[in-house]
């Protein structure tokens, strides 16, 4: 069985490498995607899940309201009980999330802190929310 899974596994690898490759290409000729490169945690497929999933960043009057729709904090809109936002840029601000808080001290130091006083779910977003804020500083169009 082990064989099975990893002859699919090379299969799936052999269909996906040169589209990543080609997007990644793509990706670098854009200063928002190098912007995200800065920001912790983020390297070149998270940045390019943002890059992606954001579209037009000018439509965020300020970091404020990319947050909750990056649903890295509360929002107050909800329909049909759920919050509104994008789910596939709160799953990239929360592996970013989980990438600084081991690799970088400062955040795994403010991480710790946050830790202390609450779940550690809320920690990590918390951790999400500030990536997500310094991610949007330049009125750009991601």
């Amino acid at each position: 069985m082990h064989s099975n899974n990893h002859v699919v596994v090379r299969s799936l690898s052999e269909q996906i490498d040169p589209q990543e490759k080609a997007m990644l290409a793509q990706a670098r000729n854009h200063p928002e995607y190098r912007h995200l490169l800065t920001a912790p945690g983020i390297g070149k497929v998270l940045a390019l899940t943002i890059l992606l999933e954001t579209g037009d960043i000018g439509r965020f009057p300020g970091p404020g309201h990319y947050a909750p729709y990056c649903r890295c904090v509360g929002s107050a809109r909800i329909s049909k009980g759920k919050g509104k936002g994008n789910k596939y840029l709160a799953w990239a601000f929360v592996n970013a999330a989980n990438f600084s808080t081991r690799y970088n001290d400062r955040i795994k130091a403010y991480y710790q802190r946050k830790l202390h006083n609450t779940h550690p779910v809320v920690a990590r977003k918390t951790v999400a929310h500030k990536i997500a804020l310094a991610c949007k500083p330049l009125n750009i169009s991601i």
